[in-house]
């Protein structure tokens, strides 16, 4: 008589049955947990490897330190000529000390375009006179004849960012006419 054999998808008797196809959140847990076996057991590990390297504690104080006061940052290098020297120490004044518009100096002490040019020609009125014009040249080039004073170009503006480029550009364009 001819043996005959159990049909594979029947199941032998006391097997368990053959696994439901997982979902992707039952996946994502048990890769999840895989990986969190994974690491405790690397934790482990390199406990185990680095016990014996002396270690002394670390104080978080000696490492994470905030900004050092180093004051204001230094002048430099003046250029050669008077007037292109003045336009960069204004510009110099105007970036530490401040800028201001609708006055010459504010409460606070920081100036306008032209009080930061008066303040660093200490008195020469002639020094300054020059450097205003240059000054009211570099702004004419730049933003066009319109522009009838340097107090009226600095009021014009809300913020500090284009009148200390104009001071730094009239230094510029004094160093290049020898002035």
């Amino acid at each position: 008589m001819p043996q005959t054999r159990p049909a594979i998808d029947q199941a032998a008797p006391g097997a368990p049955a053959p696994p439901a196809e997982l979902t992707f959140e039952q996946r994502l847990a048990f890769i999840n947990t895989a990986m969190t076996l994974r690491l405790d057991e690397a934790k482990v590990a390199y406990e185990v490897n680095t016990a014996h390297i002396p270690t002394k504690p670390v104080d978080l104080a000696d490492i994470v330190t905030g900004p050092i006061d180093t004051g204001p940052a230094p002048l430099p290098d003046l250029y050669p000529t008077p007037v292109a020297a003045l336009l960069q120490r204004a510009h110099h004044r105007l970036l530490t000390g401040g800028w201001s518009k609708d006055v010459l100096v504010d409460d606070d002490g920081a100036r306008c375009m032209l009080g930061a040019i008066r303040i660093e020609a200490r008195g020469d009125s002639g020094l300054e006179s020059d450097a205003a014009a240059v000054l009211l040249n570099a702004i004419r080039r730049k933003f066009g004849d319109d522009v009838d004073s340097v107090p009226s170009f600095n009021d014009a503006h809300g913020t500090a960012r284009v009148p200390i480029r104009m001071v730094d550009q009239a230094a510029h364009l004094a160093d290049a006419r020898g002035l």
